[in-house]
C-alpha cells in the first residue's frame, strides 16, 4: 500500500502496585527497581546521546552543512560514508522548510555480530517542502547505530532490510532530485525524462481549479508530485522493495485519512512505466483524480468507503470528458452485457492491489456510476454533502471504533490502454462505518444504503445496456 504514516509516541508504561510506598527512604531506589513502581524509560532516556546526534544530524541538513552531517556518520563505515554524503548533495536542490528526526525504539531488527555497542533504531523523519507543507511528511528509517569513543554514530541503513525493515528510501535516497515548479505545483524527479516533469506539472496546474470548481471549501490549492525513474523507485518511495504489486499503476496518492480536521502532507506518486502508455485523456484524468484525493483528503475518514472516495475522485476527473458511459466502464459494460449484473456497490477489498485487473475496473467504474447516479438525480451539492457528511462523522472518535485507513490509488483510466488498479491497502473497517454511511445518505438523499444500492443496479442496467 502506500505507506501508512504513523504517528508514534515514545512508548511510556507506568506499573504501579500496591504497598509500592515504604518508609525507608534508603530502600526506595532498590525497592523500585524489584516492583516496577516507576515508569520505563522511553528510548530518548535510555540514550539520550543518540536523539542528540540525530538532532545535530538533523541541524546540519537544514543548513546543508556537510562537514556537520558527515561528523553523525560512523568513520569505519566507508562505504555507508561515502553514500550519505550523496544525499546530502541530492538535497541541494529540495525545498525544505523543516527536517527531523525522533528515535523511536531500539532492537528494531536483528543486529549482525560483532561490532561493539549497537542500536538497531527505528527512527522517524518529519520534514516539510517550502511553500507545500504545511503538516510533515513523516516515514521511518531503520538504522544502525554504534558508539564510538562515547558517542553515538550512525553506521548503516540496510542492517534490517533482511528482516524487511529496509524502510522509506525517498527520491535523494535514490539519486539526485530535479525540481519542476509550476503555478499549483511542485514536480520532484529524478535525472530521467524532464520532459515528463514538466508534463506533470502543467496537468496538475490545470486539475487544481477543474477539483476547486467542485470541491468549494478549504484545501491547500497545491500538489506535491514525485515521479522516480524506475517502477522499484516508486516501490521504495511507497516504503516497499516489490516492484511487481504496481505494475499497471499510474499513479498513487499517499497520506493520513482521517487523522485530524487539518490534512497532513500528501504525495502523488508516479509510476514511470505506466503513465507513459497513457494517452493525453487519460493522463489528464488520472491527475484530476489524484488531485482530488489531496483536495478531500481533510474529509477522507475511515467511515469512507472506497467506492465514494475513488467513485467521487474518478466523478471529478471525468465531470467535464462527454464520453458514453460504455466508452468511460468499459468491463462493466461487457457484464452488464453477459448478464452479469453486480449485487451490491464495489466493496473495499475490490479495490485491493492484488484484485486483478477485471475487478479492479469494474470497482472504479462500479464507484464512478454511483457518484454519477447521485449527482444526476439528487443534484452535484446533494454528493458534496454526503462525501463530507460520511467524513465528518468519521472523525469524531467513538463513531466508527478501530480501523485501518486505506491509502488511494489510480490506475490508467478505463478508456485508455493500461489496466486500471487500485486503492490500496486493506479492508478492515469498523462494522458501524456502513452506519455512518446509511445516516449520511438518508440526511441528504432521503434513502439508505439498501434503496441507493437497488436504484444504482438499476441505473447501471440503463446507461450500460
Amino acid at each position: 500500500m502506500a505507506e501508512h504514516r504513523a504517528r508514534g509516541r515514545r512508548p511510556w508504561r507506568a506499573a504501579r502496585a500496591a504497598g509500592c510506598a515504604v518508609p525507608l527512604l534508603a530502600l526506595l531506589a532498590l525497592l523500585v527497581q524489584l516492583t516496577g513502581c516507576a515508569p520505563a524509560d522511553g528510548p530518548t532516556d535510555q540514550y539520550p546521546g543518540a536523539q542528540q546526534m540525530l538532532d545535530a544530524r538533523a541541524d546540519a541538513v537544514r543548513r546543508h552543512d556537510t562537514a556537520a552531517f558527515l561528523a553523525s556518520v560512523d568513520p569505519q563505515a566507508t562505504g555507508f560514508r561515502s553514500r550519505q554524503r550523496a544525499v546530502l548533495d541530492h538535497l541541494t536542490a529540495v525545498p525544505l522548510a523543516d527536517w527531523r528526526y525522533d528515535l523511536v525504539s531500539t532492537g528494531a531488527f536483528p543486529l549482525p555480530m560483532g561490532g561493539g555497542r549497537r542500536l538497531a533504531a527505528q527512527v522517524r523523519l518529519r520534514y516539510r517542502l517550502k511553500g507545500f507543507d504545511t503538516a510533515p511528511v513523516t516515514s521511518l528509517q531503520y538504522l544502525t547505530l554504534t558508539e564510538r569513543d562515547g558517542r553515538w554514530l550512525v553506521s548503516s541503513d540496510s542492517d534490517g532490510a533482511a528482516d524487511g525493515k529496509g524502510g522509506t528510501r525517498q527520491l535523494w535516497d535514490q539519486g539526485p532530485v530535479r525540481l519542476v515548479r509550476g503555478r499549483h505545483s511542485l514536480v520532484l524527479g529524478g535525472a530521467g525524462d524532464q520532459a515528463r516533469l514538466h508534463d506533470l506539472a502543467k496537468r496538475v496546474d490545470a486539475a487544481v481549479p477543474a477539483v476547486s470548481a467542485v470541491w468549494k471549501g478549504k484545501w491547500a490549492g497545491k500538489v506535491v508530485v514525485e515521479a522516480p525513474d524506475t517502477v522499484e523507485g516508486m516501490a521504495q518511495l511507497m516504503g516497499g522493495d516489490d516492484p511487481s504489486g504496481y505494475a499497471g499503476i499510474a499513479a498513487v496518492t499517499t497520506g493520513e485519512a482521517g487523522a485530524s480536521t487539518a490534512a497532513p502532507a500528501d504525495r502523488v506518486i508516479v509510476n514511470p512505466d505506466a503513465y507513459e502508455e497513457l494517452n493525453d485523456l487519460g493522463r489528464t484524468v488520472v491527475l484530476t483524480h489524484e488531485t482530488t484525493h489531496v483536495a478531500t483528503r481533510a474529509l477522507t475518514t475511515p467511515a469512507t468507503p472506497l467506492w465514494l472516495s475513488e467513485g467521487f475522485a474518478d466523478w471529478v476527473a471525468y465531470r467535464e470528458v462527454h464520453r458514453r458511459p460504455t466508452t468511460t466502464a468499459p468491463e462493466l459494460s461487457r457484464a452488464v452485457a453477459a448478464g452479469q449484473l453486480p449485487a451490491r456497490l464495489p466493496g473495499d477489498a475490490d479495490f485491493g492491489f492484488r484484485a486483478g485487473a477485471e475487478r479492479l475496473a469494474k470497482a472504479y467504474e462500479g464507484g464512478w456510476l454511483a457518484c454519477r447516479l447521485i449527482a444526476e438525480k439528487w443534484g452535484e451539492d446533494r454528493l458534496i454533502a454526503v462525501y463530507r457528511d460520511t467524513g465528518r462523522l468519521g472523525l469524531r472518535p467513538a463513531a466508527a471504533g478501530p480501523v485501518t485507513a486505506p491509502m488511494e490509488a489510480r490506475t490508467a483510466a478505463p478508456a485508455v490502454p493500461t489496466a486500471p488498479a487500485t486503492a490500496g491497502g486493506g479492508s478492515a473497517r469498523s462494522t458501524g462505518r456502513s452506519g455512518l454511511v446509511e445516516r449520511a445518505m438518508r440526511e441528504q438523499l432521503g434513502v439508505g444504503l439498501s434503496e441507493f444500492t437497488a436504484m444504482w443496479r438499476a441505473y447501471v442496467r440503463r446507461v450500460l445496456r
